[in-house]
């Protein structure tokens, strides 16, 4: 990912905070005609003492299903336009319009999980991860004869990324006021997607303690 050193993040927190925010990653390979191969799917995120640890599952049909190897998992933030008539300077400096967001790359490695009892415990966790967020109480019954058949249909992995890049570009380099203007006028707008830049760009600003 291309990174200018103004938006260069290496505190990990961010990565949590970006996966607490929207666990739904985009997965890519290499398929066997050389070409990237791309799955959008949700994905449980655990860091500890051990590192990094993320698991998933493929639909078995999906060509990308059962990839061992490396691979690129990208991780969605949050992203608005920034019109350059917000910038106090804008006749002094020509600014320019722009867009604002943060996101991760992570590289790494698959590795294909296709034991039942891997994949049940796999499930149990994602499925009580999402249903404790909606208030539901839905459980996995690998009993169920249904739900049998469901787990002979998927592939899990465990993805472990060795790389980690995150980018924050929310106009760190720009001078106080800029940035101050920009989140005011970000605040003001009647969409959840620009509020919420807002909300990261102070965090950013005051050294990430207020999302603590």
């Amino acid at each position: 990912m291309f990174i200018p050193s103004a938006f260069v993040e290496t505190d990990l927190i961010w990565l949590d905070r970006l996966l607490a925010r929207d666990a739904f990653v985009t997965l890519v390979t290499t398929g066997a005609d050389g070409l990237p191969q791309a799955t959008r799917m949700p994905v449980l995120y655990r860091r500890d003492a051990d590192g990094i640890l993320i698991e998933g599952h493929w639909a078995k049909p999906n060509p990308q299903a059962g990839h061992a190897g490396p691979a690129l998992m990208l991780v969605h933030g949050p992203h608005a336009y920034v019109s350059p008539g917000w910038y106090p300077d804008k006749d002094a400096q020509a600014r320019v319009p722009t867009w604002n967001y943060a996101a991760a790359e992570l590289r790494g490695v698959l590795e294909p999980v296709t034991e039942d009892d891997a994949l049940i415990a796999m499930l149990d966790g994602l499925s009580a991860h999402y249903e404790a967020q909606v208030g539901g109480d839905w459980d996995l019954l690998p009993i169920e004869p249904r739900q049998q058949r469901m787990l002979a249909g998927i592939v899990g992995f465990r993805f472990r990324p060795a790389q980690v890049q995150i980018k924050l570009k929310l106009s760190q380099n720009h001078p106080e006021a800029n940035q101050s203007s920009v989140i005011d006028a970000l605040s003001a707008l009647d969409a959840p997607a620009s509020r919420e830049l807002a909300q990261w760009m102070r965090w950013r600003r005051e050294g990430g303690t207020a999302a603590d």
